[in-house]
C-alpha cells in the first residue's frame, strides 16, 4: 500500500499537497481524485468546510496517519 503524508501546507495547516508514495507535493485536488478512483485503498475522502481531503482509514496506528505529529 502507498503511504500518503500530508503536508500541511496550506492556511491553518490543511492540505493543499501531499506526498505519495516517491510522488512529493502531489496537489490535493489530484490526491483526491486518485482515492476516489480506489488507487488508494487504505485512504478515503472526507468533505470539511466544502474542500474534499485525503484521510488514513481508521486503525490502531498512528505512524500511518496521513497527518502524522
Amino acid at each position: 500500500m502507498t503511504k500518503i503524508k500530508g503536508k500541511n501546507d496550506g492556511p491553518g495547516g490543511r492540505n493543499e499537497h501531499y506526498d505519495i508514495g516517491n510522488r512529493k507535493n502531489v496537489p490535493r485536488r489530484n490526491a483526491v481524485a486518485e482515492v476516489k478512483r480506489g488507487e488508494h485503498p487504505g485512504a478515503h475522502v472526507v468533505k470539511i468546510n466544502n474542500r474534499e481531503y485525503v484521510r488514513d482509514n481508521p486503525d490502531n496506528s498512528k505512524k500511518d496517519n496521513v497527518n502524522r505529529k
